[in-house]
């Protein structure tokens, strides 16, 4: 038997609602899906004025547990390195690449708070300041560098930023010797205490940016959902608007919270229609989390690639897994967990397990930047000309747990504005001293410092 919706939630909301079902069910309706993702469109679609130049885009991918130094550290100096064992993959865009090395993150060394090197190392990476220990609700980092650019530039685009996974989604419990999870499982913070969560399903963060369904009818379905969406938030306002003077001074203050997303949501939905039409691929919407890791990352990389072609965001975070991961490698035939190995005291066999994972996830990073660079842009030069992609993890030895002379490479030319096909040696320098010379070059104004840095570096 067939329902009216609109019957159906008059009459829910007749009935007597305590404050803990309300703000339950409110909780309920924010967690539908991305309500953002109705139409995502790029600006270059909408503008064909805009063709002659091309957006620069800016990614950061996170990896685990480090790596073995004695084979990433490449051969040589600049034009002239060679690439060592874990980069050989990176063969094909070795012109595409910058190697660097001397970048620290002081703050994610133990000084006063001891162990818990792990939460330390991710919380730290994109926000270059001490994450605060604690285990409670009482979490405290620093805005990520792609959240700064994104509340400048992500106007621009349906998205302000896109976050992606290949791990769980956590943003509570204690993970790491008294530091929450919340540091180990996000990579992008909004704001000191709020983190924001990634997605992990391919399927739904397709259907993010293009809509559910097959090709050809995309729009029209999430049109349909858009007025779904906005019929429920109708009735949300409403509810809210006769609770309020029945609630305490503290579930107002939860209401208020609630109430922000809400508005929030509005302002999304007001700016997917002013964007129009969403782009709609011609190709299946993925169907969700393949069993093989390898695959994983695969579709999650193609999905980044999209996302960047249809300038549906300019800026994104992927972490491949979380860091601390113990995650065994059967497909390479490892079946004891990353993190295990990584503490390997110096035996041979374990440092070559850990030498094998390590090219197991830069082979997936090379494929990547690979395709980035086969696939057309606007201006006619590759996605990977037109961006900026930092590969690196916070940890650098995962046996020791240092900090310093973190593993990172820089790929993509900057629209020009970057030297690629080098290996630089910055001596010791923040991190953040790297982040803050590429979001000069998204135009970013009013940064004169972020995190715990010094000053720009000249030098890529």
């Amino acid at each position: 038997m067939k329902t009216n919706p609109r019957e159906d939630l008059a009459v829910q909301r007749r009935l007597s609602l305590s404050r803990r079902r309300f703000l339950k069910g409110l909780g309920a309706c924010l967690a539908l899906p991305a309500f953002e993702s109705a139409h995502p469109l790029g600006l270059l679609a909408a503008d064909p004025a805009a063709k002659a130049t091309a957006p620069l885009r800016m990614a950061f991918v996170y990896f685990p547990n480090g790596a073995i130094p004695s084979n990433w550290t490449p051969d040589g100096e600049g034009a002239e390195f060679k690439l060592n064992r874990t980069m050989q993959p990176l063969a094909k865009v070795k012109h595409r690449i910058q190697v660097l090395s001397g970048l620290d993150h002081v703050n994610a060394t133990p000084g006063p708070d001891g162990a818990g090197d792990h939460a330390r190392a991710s919380g730290t990476f994109l926000t270059g300041v001490r994450v605060k220990k604690t285990a409670g609700g009482d979490i405290h980092a620093g805005v990520s560098i792609d959240q700064v650019a994104a509340n400048q530039i992500g106007h621009l685009t349906r998205f302000p930023s896109l976050e992606l996974t290949c791990d769980s989604v956590r943003k509570s419990g204690n993970c790491d010797s008294g530091y929450s999870c919340a540091y180990q499982y996000n990579l992008a913070w909004r704001s000191p205490n709020v983190p924001v969560a990634p997605e992990p399903n391919p399927r739904l963060l397709f259907e993010r940016l293009f809509g559910a369904g097959s090709p050809g009818e995309r729009n029209q379905n999430l049109k349909r959902r858009q007025a779904q969406q906005r019929s429920i938030l109708d009735f949300v306002l409403d509810d809210a608007r006769s609770l309020q003077r029945q609630l305490s001074a503290r579930d107002q203050e939860k209401l208020d919270e609630y109430l922000v997303s809400v508005r929030e949501i509005e302002k999304r939905i007001e700016k997917a229609e002013r964007f129009g039409d969403a782009p709609d691929p011609a190709r299946e919407t993925p169907s969700g989390i393949p069993t093989g890791f390898e695959d994983y990352i695969q579709i999650m990389y193609d999905m980044m690639i999209i996302a960047f072609q249809t300038d549906s965001t300019r800026i994104a975070t992927f972490l491949l897994a979380n860091e601390g991961s113990n995650r065994p490698f059967p497909e390479i035939g490892i079946a004891e967990g990353h993190h295990f190995l990584t503490h390997h005291r110096g035996q041979e066999d374990m440092i070559n397990k850990v030498a094998e994972i390590d090219l197991f996830y830069m082979k997936q990073f090379a494929r990547f930047l690979e395709k980035m660079d086969q696939t057309e842009d606007v201006d006619g030069k590759s996605l990977l000309h037109n961006s900026m992609i930092v590969y690196g993890s916070g940890n650098s030895d995962g046996n020791r747990h240092t900090h310093v002379d973190l593993p990172i490479i820089l790929a993509g030319s900057g629209g020009g504005t970057l030297t690629t096909g080098r290996y630089v040696k910055l001596g010791s320098k923040p991190a953040t001293n790297l982040f803050l010379s590429m979001v000069d070059r998204l135009g970013l104004k009013g940064l004169d410092r972020f995190g715990d840095s010094t000053g720009r570096i000249a030098a890529i």
